[in-house]
């Protein structure tokens, strides 16, 4: 299973091909089977574009299964955390169920440090975050 998000344009960056995102690129993105939907935001969410992100994340309020994908986010301040966790609490509001998946290192070891993990699963495996939409948040 891959994670269903592309970002950006493909560039030369001199030392070979890559990816350039815009400052935040953000896609939504239905899984094959309409099991869930990827919220995949690709750029920086910081304080300049964290309100193009909230609005994102209000569009998906009353899904029952979000998977966020920070596998494209280069940036990560405590506007975005914050955005993030405003996004989760709406969610959890309509009964829904969310999940972080961030192959990042920088990204995953911010959530983890700022204990964002004791409020919501963090995971660096797609289909392991997939998974874990389907487990008991209270076990």
């Amino acid at each position: 299973m891959l994670a269903g998000c592309r970002h950006g344009t493909r560039v030369w960056a001199g030392d070979g091909w890559g990816y350039h995102a815009p400052v935040l690129e953000i896609q939504a993105n239905r899984s094959d089977d309409g099991s869930q939907i990827d919220l995949c935001p690709a750029g920086e969410l910081d304080a300049y574009s964290v309100a193009q992100f909230r609005e994102a994340f209000a569009e998906m309020a009353e899904e029952p299964r979000v998977v966020v994908n920070l596998s494209g986010v280069q940036f990560m301040d405590s506007a975005g955390l914050g955005a993030l966790i405003g996004g989760i609490r709406r969610i959890r509001e309509s009964e829904g169920r969310v999940v972080i998946y961030s192959d990042r290192e920088a990204i995953t070891k911010l959530l983890h440090t700022t204990g964002f993990d004791r409020i919501v699963p963090v995971k660096d495996d797609y289909a392991a975050a997939v998974e874990a939409l389907d487990e008991d948040p209270d076990a």
